[in-house]
């Protein structure tokens, strides 16, 4: 039956059913910005606004997000769809791509097509959840649950790594946990590691020259992190400037040497080119060319390239 209008209705039950829209009105209306705040939409507006008033010549200067779209979106991993894909790191030398896999602990190496070239077994590993190259044939591993750093070396023959064999990093306690450590890069610039506590957000440096750390990691001002966690870290070669990832807000955010907001991309569907929105986007990198890629739970595979 159809809701007569309101001047149908007497006083009384007019009185009532207008009370109930509002009533409904204002709980969709807290519904929504319940979501808007826990997502950091207000956030994203507002650099959305900053975005329209840069100049080409700042774009040009930086990565600049918006211009990307995916030209490979959501390819799978073969094999790994119970293994769960938590980062992956691009390596200049081999031009190739390295994966950790967070349930199951191996290392898998990748060309930039997402295809699988090989799979190590990380054996002594716990939860392997970030990985960066540090160059000739080095790579970090992050391990969340035990929190430590390993820093391992493959070469063309390694089929496996034992923890065992290389030296640690005891990354020390976390606010929470149980959502430590994740994400990691290597800043060849200023020669160290910049690490990301998963939640909340937080950044952290430690020197290195690519074989040992020195010293202990210092915490960074991260103000510009409005994310609901951090997944990823990446460096971006030509800029220097930093790539963070945050799985839970669908958001890939360009930060400038000095921590400031640039640019972003929402990983939602129909956006950037994606057909649905990313799962769970857990690893991001990027190559000397500008090019990104990324990989999800529980085995996806991304590129995106610069359309402009």
């Amino acid at each position: 039956m159809a809701t007569p209008p309101l001047s149908a209705l007497k006083p009384a039950r007019r009185s009532r059913f207008s009370l109930r829209w509002h009533t409904w009105l204002l709980l969709v209306a807290v519904v929504a910005y319940g979501v808007a705040f826990a997502m950091h939409w207000d956030a994203r507006a507002a650099l959305w606004v900053k975005e329209q008033f840069k100049s080409p010549a700042e774009r040009q200067a930086s990565i600049w997000l918006p211009d990307y779209r995916a030209v490979i979106d959501a390819k799978p991993l073969p094999g790994m769809e119970k293994d769960e894909a938590s980062d992956v790191s691009y390596d200049p030398q081999t031009k190739t791509l390295f994966s950790v896999m967070g349930k199951n602990p191996f290392l898998v190496e990748l060309n930039l097509q997402g295809d699988v070239l090989r799979k190590m077994p990380l054996v002594g590993w716990s939860n392997p959840e970030g990985v960066t190259v540090l160059g000739d044939g080095r790579l970090a591993i992050v391990d969340e649950r035990e929190h430590l750093i390993v820093i391992v070396k493959v070469d063309a023959d390694t089929r496996e790594l034992n923890i065992a064999d290389f030296p640690k990093y005891d990354l020390g306690p976390s606010k929470d946990q149980n959502k430590a450590f994740e994400g990691v890069t290597w800043d060849p610039r200023n020669q160290q590691l910049v690490l990301g506590e998963e939640r909340p957000p937080a950044l952290f440096t430690w020197s290195g020259d690519g074989k040992v750390l020195t010293g202990d990691k210092l915490k960074l001002a991260s103000h510009a992190l409005d994310m609901r966690n951090l997944s990823a870290l990446a460096i971006d070669p030509r800029t220097g400037h930093m790539l963070v990832l945050s799985a839970d807000s669908h958001l890939l955010l360009e930060l400038d040497k000095k921590g400031e907001q640039v640019s972003f991309i929402a990983l939602l569907r129909g956006f950037n080119g994606l057909k649905n929105t990313i799962p769970r986007a857990e690893g991001v990198t990027m190559d000397e060319a500008g090019t990104l890629y990324m990989v999800s739970e529980p085995n996806l595979f991304y590129r995106f390239e610069k359309q402009r």
